[in-house]
């Protein structure tokens, strides 16, 4: 089961569609995309704020993947630092 969960990817899409992050239910950031046209008229404080947001959303959806497929036993083992 934790190999169907690490083969699995969540989607985090932030900034109006300008950036994607995409993670792995084992919270391995696996790609990262920009929409060029995004940088033309941003700023290095807002794109690390936006780069910062999607990628916790990523996190949350990804280790919420995880408490789905593995029930409450994988959350209490995770909060343990036995993250699966």
């Amino acid at each position: 089961q934790q190999q169907r969960i690490a083969a699995t990817d969540v989607t985090a899409t932030v900034g109006g569609g300008a950036v994607k992050i995409v993670m792995s239910g084992d919270q391995v950031c696996k790609s990262v995309t920009i929409d060029p046209e995004f940088l033309k008229d941003t700023d290095a404080e807002m794109l690390q704020d936006i780069m910062l947001s999607g990628i916790n959303m990523a996190l949350e959806q990804s280790k919420k993947l995880q408490d789905d497929h593995l029930g409450s036993m994988g959350s209490a083992l995770s909060s343990f630092g036995l993250g699966f």
